[in-house]
């Protein structure tokens, strides 16, 4: 896949995924995927993350993913949100959402 952006630029993006859970296998892939997203950014739902990212670590993240999967049965999308979260969403409920790259005050 083609990284949509110039080396050294951050990007949000938005990771989706679809494991097949019938296996035992699958379970294991399940959790594996579910691990190396909790290293690139947040999870806003069951199988969604967001992730501000730059081409270097997409192109990471891609590829760790795509040596889980399972092609034949699972699933992988990842959207480039053009106008970024704030420009491309809108919410409704509980947002949990934290900026990382504000100053976080403990």
């Amino acid at each position: 896949m083609r990284s949509p952006a110039p080396f050294g630029k951050r990007y949000d993006l938005l990771v989706t995924y679809d494991v097949d859970t019938s296996t035992q296998a699958g379970r294991r892939r399940l959790r594996r995927v579910a691990r190396i997203c909790e290293g690139y950014g947040q999870r806003v739902q069951y199988s969604v993350f967001e992730c501000r990212l730059t081409r270097e670590q997409l192109e990471a993240l891609q590829h760790r993913l795509v040596q889980e999967l399972d092609e034949t049965l699972d699933s992988l999308r990842v959207y480039v949100l053009k106008g970024g979260r704030d420009g491309a969403l809108f919410t409704y409920g509980r947002d949990t959402y934290r900026d990382f790259d504000e100053p976080l005050i403990l």
